[in-house]
């Protein structure tokens, strides 16, 4: 049997040209290559699973290329192309400072740049996680970022800027990194799964790439969890059974019943999803979301800001052209008091539900003004 390996270590890309979403660094990166312009020391910050150790070993790579391509790629034919590509590189050192962020582990590091490259240009040091090295560890780490020698550079890697100490972040040349698009990601998804024989549903991807939340890491890790539970076939209703996902459907038609007044409905709805185990406190969230896009729906200059696929976007129009943008205004200061200020819901017929923290409570009638005082909470009859 064939060995499986994941989406995300089996699509990890290989060039520049194949990362996704990061066009205006990538191609900053290889004009650096082009024109022999390297500093000495460069710093990846942005959100997990958006390419930042991958672009760190593609620019290593092309580094120490002995033929780059014109276009700045490494030539994936020389010695040093091979190495790498074969994992016995000696001149490309990775670390992760969430486990060696002492600076005994430092102290090793820093011995090693002395020794020049036997193979290529310059020895690389990828340092992961850099945002984790201890304070004596910076420090330790500092005196050869003032002063490195000229075989080597260092490539930092960081999803939180903020900890690397003021003295660090200007010795480096910094690269923020993008988080991924909702189009990006659904189109990454696309390509792989045309590649692994998957049908797929684009609104089902749409979902997967909402869930990801702008990593793409993170997308294909879910894409995989949903093509083992649909068996090959990604639909939008086995993703949001898989993920627990609350239908869109819902907010939609929750929309549509208050701008019919049909309040009895409404909390018929509401009851179901509750039932059903989602938070109430989300769901408002998800709602003031939802209201949020019909009104950017109202405006075609606004549309295209709107992150879904193009058979949503066309639902939030068609529902845009019915409501009332004062009805959409107030929609959202009603759901902005109730996550703010915890509101309690009324239910006529199934009793009060009220909030309090992040939890939902459900009282029965003749209970509701015992438990609610219990609770702390004002009491609604």
């Amino acid at each position: 049997m064939e060995e499986y390996i994941v989406s995300a270590r089996k699509y990890r890309p290989m060039t520049f040209d194949s990362v996704v979403g990061q066009s205006a660094l990538t191609t900053t990166l290889k004009n650096a290559v082009k024109s022999g312009k390297l500093a000495h020391a460069y710093l990846f910050c942005g959100p997990r699973g958006v390419g930042k150790t991958t672009c760190a070993r593609i620019f290593a790579k092309a580094i120490n290329c002995e033929h780059p391509r014109e276009d700045g790629e490494a030539c994936n034919e020389c010695e040093s192309c091979r190495a790498f590509n074969e994992q016995r590189s000696y001149n490309i050192f990775e670390l992760d400072a969430a486990s060696n962020n002492g600076v005994d582990q430092i102290k090793v590091l820093m011995e090693q740049t002395r020794i020049p490259p036997q193979v290529g240009k310059y020895k690389v040091f990828i340092i992961d996680e850099v945002h984790m090295l201890s304070t004596a560890a910076f420090n330790a780490f500092l005196k050869t970022l003032e002063e490195p020698p000229q075989h080597v550079i260092f490539i930092l890697a960081t999803t939180e800027k903020h900890k690397i100490l003021p003295t660090i972040l200007s010795r480096c040349q910094i690269y923020d990194f993008e988080r991924m698009t909702v189009a990006n990601t659904i189109n990454h998804l696309k390509m792989v799964a045309e590649k692994e024989g998957i049908q797929y549903e684009e609104q089902a991807l749409a979902v997967i790439a909402e869930k990801a939340d702008g990593g793409m890491r993170d997308a294909l890790s879910i894409f995989d969890q949903a093509a083992s539970f649909c068996m090959g076939n990604i639909t939008y209703q086995k993703v949001i059974e898989d993920l627990n996902v609350l239908d869109s459907d819902n907010y939609f038609r929750l929309v549509d019943l208050a701008l019919e007044n049909k309040v009895a409905e409404m909390m018929v709805t509401l009851d179901g999803i509750l039932s059903r185990g989602f938070d109430g406190g989300n769901m408002i969230q998800g709602l003031a979301q939802h209201v949020r896009n019909v009104m950017m729906a109202k405006d075609p200059q606004t549309l295209p800001l709107l992150e879904t696929s193009d058979d949503q976007k066309a639902k939030f129009q068609a529902q845009a052209q019915k409501a009332p943008t004062p009805f959409l205004y107030k929609a959202l200061e009603l759901m902005n008091q109730c996550v703010n200020c915890g509101v309690t819901f009324r239910f006529l017929r199934t009793g009060t539900f009220f909030r309090k923290g992040n939890r939902i409570y459900r009282i029965a009638e003749e209970e509701q003004e015992e438990q609610a005082r219990r609770a702390g909470v004002d009491y609604t009859p």
